[in-house]
């Protein structure tokens, strides 16, 4: 694809404003143009106080629960209207929220997001209504949910000690109970200001008429302070760290190691490296993982290394993990799969990875962000986290090449850097009855 210019604008309020002009959005595929309109808020799950776990994306869900000018399900109903589509997510540190529409309606989604972001209806109703709807998401994905929560809940109080990086982001049944409309108030004050947002837009616009029609439903907004975004580091572990959960419905026993991974900001090539020695260990049958440990030895039934705790890399700000799971039978034992992983990382570390596997996995990767590139909802979304995580929308552009540049010694330096006396391993012990119900 001819990569868009981006423009920029920032209004008196603070509000950071992202446009990516492209006249062939949609029309390749013989559908109407698009366009796409996101806006991200920097806060997310690290950044909810303590007591209140869960609270961003809570908060996520009374966003949809009517504003200013417009009732519960408006949104939904104008959206939809339109022919678009909708949604909302929350993140380690960022909250997103956009829309998909033809170009013909790019007025109606930015009206929607200004007037969210001036008021939402805060309401005793809507948050007692979303508090049952958010417990009954838990229970549904975590809960009452084979291996639910693993490892993104369960790995962090293992590998992290402070409450920003350790505490559950979904969310304790005691604190959404106790959340208060003052709660909702607060922090919608606190963080849901245009200065702590970046608005983005992406498809088929036109550049003068965006900056206007964003102008006139987003400058009156008012502003307010943006809150100091403090650091989340914390130290790397010193030795390894171990944990174990119950869970009642998991047919066989897991394992999670985790590490810290460096820096997605401020040492992005080296984070690079680790995504391709993810890919090299677990992507697809060729990957060394799978050849081991499920086709040659059958230590295992699934095995997967990922960078990013939430199964993304490069969706968080430092700190950031990289991951292995594996589910395994008892009979294997929890050592034996820990042990044929480190052994493969001790082969890459020494020998690095081959020219073949290299090309495989960066050919891949390369190809994977094209294509996600080429969806307008992607490339909304895209733009908007790395200009607000990294402060350039550029990079989505730059990464497919950044990607290829990454070379064998890389990946070696990687794999040397996951060590098992800095890591933190967690393992799933089935806890239900002989029949696979819980006890």
């Amino acid at each position: 694809m001819v990569e868009p210019q981006l423009h920029r604008v920032t209004l008196p309020n603070g509000l950071r404003v992202v446009l990516a002009p492209d006249s062939a959005a949609g029309q390749s595929s013989g559908q109407a143009p698009v366009v796409g309109v996101s806006v991200h808020y920097d806060v997310g799950f690290r950044s909810e106080p303590e007591g209140r776990t869960g609270f961003a994306h809570l908060f996520e869900h009374l966003m949809f629960q009517g504003s200013e000018s417009l009732e519960k399900l408006a949104h939904f109903r104008h959206v939809q209207g339109s022919g678009g589509t909708f949604n909302g997510s929350t993140h380690q540190d960022y909250t997103d929220y956009f829309q998909v529409l033809p170009s013909a309606a790019l007025e109606r989604a930015l009206f929607l997001e200004a007037d969210r972001m001036r008021a939402p209806k805060l309401t005793e109703e809507n948050l007692a209504n979303q508090v049952d709807v958010v417990k009954e998401e838990i229970r549904l994905n975590v809960l009452n949910r084979p291996y639910g929560g693993f490892p993104w809940i369960l790995l962090p109080p293992v590998l992290y000690s402070t409450f920003a990086n350790a505490h559950n982001g979904y969310g304790d049944f005691t604190d959404l109970e106790q959340a208060t409309v003052d709660d909702c108030a607060a922090f919608f004050d606190t963080f849901y200001s245009p200065g702590n947002a970046v608005l983005t837009v992406a498809g088929d616009l036109d550049v003068d008429r965006t900056i206007k029609l964003i102008e006139k439903h987003f400058g009156d907004v008012p502003a307010r302070g943006v809150p100091q975004r403090p650091s989340f580091g914390e130290p790397f572990p010193t030795s390894e760290v171990r944990g174990k959960h119950a869970d009642p419905h998991a047919p066989l026993p897991a394992v999670a190691l985790g590490y810290r991974l460096p820096d997605p900001v401020g040492e992005l090539d080296a984070y690079l490296a680790n995504v391709v020695l993810s890919g090299i260990l677990s992507d697809g049958d060729a990957s060394r993982l799978q050849q081991r440990l499920v086709h040659g030895e059958a230590l295992v039934v699934d095995v997967s290394a990922g960078t990013g705790l939430m199964g993304a890399p490069l969706d968080a700000r430092d700190p950031d993990t990289f991951t292995f799971t594996a589910i395994h039978t008892p009979d294997v034992g929890v050592e034996r799969v820990i042990g044929a992983i480190d052994e493969e990382l001790d082969k890459l570390a020494t020998e690095g990875p081959t020219e073949e596997e290299l090309h495989r996995v960066t050919a891949r990767w390369a190809a994977s962000l094209h294509r996600e590139n080429d969806r307008v909802v992607s490339r909304t979304l895209d733009l908007g986290s790395a200009e607000l995580l990294h402060g350039r929308a550029e990079l989505i552009s730059e990464l497919p090449d950044r990607i290829g540049n990454v070379r064998a010694q890389d990946v070696a330096n990687a794999a040397k850097e996951l060590r098992s006396d800095a890591r933190a391993v967690l393992e799933i012990e089935p806890a239900g009855d002989e029949n696979g119900g819980a006890a």
